[in-house]
């Protein structure tokens, strides 16, 4: 065979040789993008599915920032409440004897007889009573709805002078005439009583000068649950 010959039987064969190369890179490209669309819809899938849950996970966090800001609010709120006296705390202010009570559920602000009535008597020192009349007003503002005992008390000196049959019913009658002033001013008459305890409930022992005067008292109670 001549040169020219083995030359061109040479091209030929290398012709077939590039277009079968070419035909099996052909081949695997497209099966190789089949398999990249696969591929690529499957990340976008979860790609999409990541960025749902980042979202979420975002809202989460901000929906459980705002709530622990609430926590935290309301804590220091609640301590900034205990930092105060039961008069200031209940909104009665400073002045007077507030007593709050969490087991029975009631605010307790005593007023001395001194303040109300001379004594053995159960008529206001005074028509108008500035003590009562703030009470009043707190009772309007913040416990509108809760029931109220207006209570009595005395000392252990028995009645001697005054038209009273005894302690009890001077506790009662003074129990009474505090009612009556404070529906005057607008306390609903439902949800207030009076109720006369006479000496039965010292807060203090009845053989000091001291003692009898601070037995010798008023109490509003507020009952609060």
């Amino acid at each position: 065979m001549n040169a020219a010959n083995k030359t061109k039987r040479f091209s030929s064969d290398r012709l077939k040789i590039i277009a079968l190369l070419t035909c099996l890179v052909t081949v695997t490209l497209f099966s190789g993008c089949t398999d990249w669309k696969k591929k690529y819809e499957g990340q976008l899938a979860v790609s999409k599915n990541l960025e749902g849950l980042l979202m979420s996970e975002r809202a989460d966090k901000s929906q459980l920032a705002e709530q622990n800001q609430k926590t935290i609010d309301e804590l220091q709120r609640q301590i900034a409440e205990l930092n105060r006296s039961p008069a200031e705390a209940t909104g009665f202010g400073q002045g007077y004897d507030v007593k709050f009570d969490p087991s029975a559920g009631t605010i307790t602000v005593t007023l001395q007889n001194t303040i109300l009535f001379s004594s053995g008597q159960a008529t206001l020192k005074k028509a108008t009573s500035s003590e009562l009349d703030h009470i009043q007003s707190v009772l309007q503002q913040k416990y509108s709805n809760n029931p109220i005992d207006v209570v009595g008390h005395t000392d252990t000196d028995p009645i001697k002078k005054s038209k009273w049959k005894d302690n009890l019913e001077l506790s009662a009658q003074r129990a009474l005439t505090v009612v009556r002033y404070l529906i005057g001013r607008g306390v609903d008459e439902k949800r207030i009583r009076a109720v006369g305890c006479g000496s039965a409930r010292p807060v203090a022992s009845n053989s000091t000068a001291g003692g009898k005067a601070r037995n010798r008292r008023v109490e509003i109670v507020v009952y609060v649950r």
